[in-house]
């Protein structure tokens, strides 16, 4: 709605063009999808969850871990953001399989590495 057109990609440039560096935009159950004002660009697909009770809040989880991990390293270069986006996505995929908190509230950071980790190798090819 902010750039007046429908493709996202187009939709990017234009608010690129406006004059942010970077572009990240959350595409719910499609992943997310970054790009720079210089041309690099970096999609990621949604963990593939086995089972969704309630996507509320899991846009607000994906941010809070992306976030807080670019708080934790104190970088943002376009490689610290695909990492950073990557653990939102792991985040979102714990929300969503269960309702309110609940999805949160019983896991480890040990829990969330090893989805990271599944994550990296799926995004591998």
């Amino acid at each position: 709605m902010l750039a007046g057109e429908n493709n996202t990609i187009k939709a990017m440039g234009k608010i690129l063009d406006m004059g942010p560096r970077v572009l990240i935009i959350k595409k719910g159950a499609s992943g997310a999808i970054m790009c720079n004002n210089i041309g690099d660009k970096f999609a990621m697909p949604a963990y593939p969850a086995e089972e969704v009770k309630d996507p509320t809040g899991a846009g607000d989880s994906f941010a809070g871990a992306l976030m807080g991990y670019l708080s934790q390293v104190g970088k943002t270069d376009f490689a610290t953001l695909k990492k950073a986006i990557a653990y939102g996505t792991v985040l979102a995929s714990f929300t969503i399989a269960d309702f309110s908190l609940n999805g949160l509230t019983s896991i480890k950071k040990d829990d969330i590495e090893k989805r990271f980790e599944t994550l990296k190798k799926l995004m591998q090819f």
